[in-house]
């Protein structure tokens, strides 16, 4: 078992292979270098999770892109909400349709807005069958 005194013996150990090295120890620290990220326009990223969410099927996938697209900084198009409540409705998945929208009542910075959407998305809703959680009394 490895205790203080051990951790202690091992630090020392460190040190002194450090001040043998002729290279300084900042050298001897291996560093991850990420490829540059490409940013996205709004565009690209709406098209992106409507092919997505038109492609999903099962649960996991479709829960996945959901908590993966509501990360972002921003909040996600009608086209996007639209796709994946067609989604949720083609795995026969209820729960998760009223969860997008409960996702986007989250994200949204004014009632106004999440009111907007839901005009914007209630032609959908009602072709699916899909509700509001304040809808079902939760």
């Amino acid at each position: 078992m490895f205790g203080l005194r051990s951790a202690v013996r091992n630090a020392a150990i460190v040190r002194t292979a450090f001040a043998r090295t002729a290279v300084a120890p900042s050298a001897l620290v291996q560093r991850r270098l990420y490829s540059e990220e490409v940013e996205e326009t709004y565009e690209q990223f709406t098209n992106r999770y409507v092919k997505f969410f038109e492609n999903v099927d099962d649960q996991f996938e479709l829960q996945r892109g959901l908590n993966n697209c509501f990360a972002y900084d921003l909040v996600p198009d009608v086209t996007i909400c639209e796709a994946a409540m067609r989604a949720a409705r083609r795995i026969d998945d209820f729960a998760t349709g009223v969860r997008v929208l409960e996702a986007l009542k989250i994200k949204v910075d004014k009632p106004s807005q999440y009111e907007d959407y839901l005009q914007a998305l209630k032609p959908v809703m009602d072709e699916l069958g899909l509700v509001t959680k304040e809808d079902l009394g939760l």
